[in-house]
């Protein structure tokens, strides 16, 4: 007991020393890392308020471990893939930019940058249809997977094994039982439950991945998130957008909120982009791979199909440049009328952020919609406190109360639209695995406009009188939660 004592005594005198070097080393690892200044800044606030527990969230959480570097290498990967072919469908890319210059010479300059970087290939011949809420792309979506004659491709952020997700599994074992391939892959973070039933369905005949597997022992790598959600079926009907597979999508729910949310069904070649891009990732995480041949690329008559532009934004963790942040960039400086933004998490890069005030400054009516209440209370007050500058600079915000928007819209001058998954903040543009859609066409960004209008009817304005009524701690909580937007 005396020794006991001893040892405690040493531990309340000297503590100060192992803490010392422990932060030390932090510190000059952050340093020397030379990261973006605001994310070094944040991580250094959080070690010196959370001086044992910011240390251990850094190591796990923070550092730019191998596996960053390994995206990179996955990243040059791909490029090289690609490359042969890409230089293949050159006149093809060419023809297909000379379209989108017929619909647009500003906005479609997306189109050319996603092209130039080889990050998507321009497509036309297709078919859109916008997709609000989970019970309307559910419908939809079971009776596309009903009638599947050679192949269905899923890769999801949240894939629950509830109502729908039993439903949309058990069709995919049918389908695998009557020689349909079946492949899966889920994101372990997201998908915890489903990833432990993997040996499970894989026994059904179901061709299971788990992406980037959540240990102990890699618990840093828990950071980097594959949030796309896609659906390939036959090469020739893709999904995606920012509904996930869970009851909570659909309303009514059991949960008691309203989810609005936005998908797209895509009939056409730009499915065969998102072929590629699910091929890519299977290529990097199975040990059983596969040949993209003409089974999952399809040719199609074009006799039906209307001349309807569409390409991709992707973005990974090693990403340089983040695309999807450049691309949507690119596109809000060029706007000549309107932007409507639609987001759950507004926690812009100042670069983004720039590129708002600039449009709202040279008269380009901007409006941006999130929810009146999120799901994360420090992702929604460090939202908040982004808005006052934007207002006062003549922004029209919108405070969705009906329910929880996690739509991830955007839509130009009444003629281009982005529908995807990336969420306009950091983790999206820079961290996660993301994918947007690009529509070029008037029709569909009427439909995307009239729905953002039909929000508005649910919605309540932020207005610097609502941001000055609101108490000083509050205030304060938002403005720490600002300082730390480059980790959240």
């Amino acid at each position: 007991m005396e020794n006991l004592l001893t040892i405690l005594e040493f531990i309340k005198t000297w503590y100060w020393i192992p803490l010392t070097l422990v932060n030390t080393t932090a510190f000059i690892t952050i340093l020397i890392e030379n990261g973006k200044p605001e994310k070094t800044i944040a991580w250094l606030m959080v070690i010196v308020f959370l001086p044992i527990i910011g240390v251990v969230l850094y190591y796990f959480f923070g550092q730019k471990f191998k596996k960053e570097n390994y995206f990179k290498k996955l990243d040059h990967r791909y490029k090289t893939l690609l490359d042969t072919r890409w230089n293949d469908l050159a006149p093809f890319i060419s023809k297909e930019i000379e379209l989108t210059q017929t619909y647009d010479d500003h906005l479609n300059d997306a189109f050319e940058y996603l092209a130039n970087t080889k990050v998507s290939i321009p497509t036309s011949n297709n078919i859109v249809e916008l997709l609000s809420n989970g019970e309307e792309k559910f419908a939809v979506l079971l009776n596309d997977l009903k009638n599947a004659k050679h192949h269905i491709h899923l890769e999801y952020y949240i894939f629950d094994e509830d109502e729908i997700g039993s439903q949309i599994l058990n069709i995919l074992v049918e389908k695998a039982k009557n020689g349909v391939e079946i492949r899966l892959i889920i994101d372990d973070f997201g998908s915890g439950a489903l990833a432990k039933r993997k040996k499970y369905y894989e026994s059904l005949g179901i061709q299971f991945e788990i992406f980037l597997p959540v240990r102990f022992s890699s618990l840093a790598n828990s950071n980097y998130r594959n949030h796309r959600k896609i659906i390939i079926i036959d090469g020739l009907i893709g999904y995606v957008g920012g509904i996930n597979i869970s009851d909570k999508y659909i309303n009514p729910n059991k949960y008691n909120v309203f989810w609005r949310d936005t998908s797209i069904r895509i009939f056409g070649d730009a499915t065969k982009v998102l072929q590629a891009q699910f091929w890519l990732h299977w290529q990097s995480i199975a040990l059983k791979t596969y040949s993209l041949n003409a089974h999952y690329l399809p040719k199609l008559s074009n006799n039906f199909l209307k001349k309807l532009p569409v390409t991709f934004a992707l973005s990974s963790p090693g990403d340089t440049p983040p695309y999807i942040m450049e691309a949507m960039i690119l596109s809000i400086s060029t706007a000549q009328k309107s932007i409507q933004l639609c987001t759950p998490y507004f926690i812009p890069t100042e670069s983004f952020k720039t590129a708002l005030l600039i449009a709202i400054s040279k008269g380009v009516e901007v409006s941006l919609m999130i929810p009146a209440k999120s799901d994360s209370a420090v992702v929604q007050a460090a939202s908040l406190s982004f808005l006052k500058p934007f207002v006062e600079r003549g922004m029209n915000v919108f405070l969705y109360k009906k329910g929880f928007i996690h739509a991830k819209t955007i839509c130009i001058d009444g003629l281009l639209s982005y529908v995807g998954t990336t969420n306009l903040d950091s983790r999206s543009f820079l961290i996660n695995f993301e994918l947007s859609a690009l529509v070029l066409d008037p029709l569909f960004a009427k439909q995307l406009s009239e729905q953002f209008y039909k929000d508005t009817l649910e919605s309540n304005l932020f207005t610097t009188e609502f941001w000055n009524s609101k108490k000083w701690y509050y205030k304060a909580f938002a403005s720490i939660c600002r300082l730390l937007a480059p980790l959240l």
